[in-house]
């Protein structure tokens, strides 16, 4: 299993000399199985260079999940170039979002006057496929759904593959509970023995005093679930848009300090863009 990541921001792409290290696009990660299939999770801005790559690579046919519907994760889609191309072949697996199935969800991206081009005239081959409560697998990867704690709900997945796992809860507010969502406790049993876990760790605790119920967790809440779960390495996740590359440092060496007052063999790093991880 390779995880590939072309975008780990949070809520709006940035750009600067502040955020170099770690990147500026929002969500879109790539996972490729055991045998090269290809799974992308999100459409945030991130999605353009992963297209720009795949054509480079010849590779037209990919499996697509979506987390949620909320604009971040949605905006690049008009931009992903395989989608212009009659061989491409995109087979979109979930469930409908804030009450919209993923058709819908993504189509209204391109709805005049939001974009130029209307969603019915890619030329790309679009298969909907329900994937929802129950877990369902891309070739060898078996992938299992667990419901967000987040605004207007959405789904976190767990893909497994030869005794290996990568958990991923972007956008999941682990001290709060918002409809649909679960407990801190039902995040840890889905987590436990993780090889690879990436998680939403948007805010400070000075953040969080004015953010609290905006559907994102602090990093101590998120690395406390890391540890409590025993997994192997911990990504933090969804850097918050204001977050430059100096203070995202200061939070990786926090972390590392409190594993190492636990006595902890936990890895544990801040997901930059670009950054590939072979399970």
């Amino acid at each position: 299993m390779i995880f590939r990541c072309w975008g780990s921001r949070g809520s709006i792409p940035v750009s600067g000399k502040e955020y170099i290290k770690y990147g500026g696009d929002t969500t879109c990660i790539e996972i490729r199985t055991k045998d090269d299939d290809i799974i992308i999770i999100d459409a945030g801005s991130g999605i353009r260079r992963l297209g720009n790559d795949l054509i480079a690579q010849n590779r037209y046919e990919y499996n697509m999940i979506f987390t949620h519907a909320h604009w971040d994760h949605l905006m690049g889609f008009p931009f992903f170039r395989p989608l212009y191309k009659s061989e491409t072949r995109l087979k979109m697996l979930g469930c409908p979002f804030a009450h919209a199935s993923i058709k819908e969800m993504i189509s209204r991206v391109m709805t005049s006057p939001n974009f130029p081009v209307d969603y019915e005239d890619l030329r790309a081959e679009i298969i909907y496929e329900p994937a929802c409560e129950s877990t369902f697998s891309v070739g060898s990867m078996k992938v299992i759904p667990i419901s967000l704690s987040h605004p207007n709900w959405g789904n976190g997945y767990k893909f497994v593959e030869d005794g290996r796992s990568l958990v991923f809860l972007t956008d999941n507010e682990l001290t709060l509970k918002h409809p649909g969502g679960l407990d801190f406790e039902d995040y840890l049993t889905f987590c436990t023995g993780a090889t690879l876990l990436i998680h939403d760790a948007e805010y400070t605790e000075e953040d969080y005093k004015s953010t609290r119920g905006w559907g994102h967790s602090k990093y101590v809440d998120a690395l406390r679930l890391a540890m409590e779960a025993g997994v192997e390495q911990f990504g933090l996740f969804h850097h918050n848009q204001d977050r430059e590359d100096e203070e995202l440092d200061r939070i990786v060496e926090d972390c590392r300090e409190i594993i190492a007052r636990e006595h902890s063999s936990l890895q544990c790093f801040a997901v930059s863009q670009d950054m590939e991880i072979r399970l």
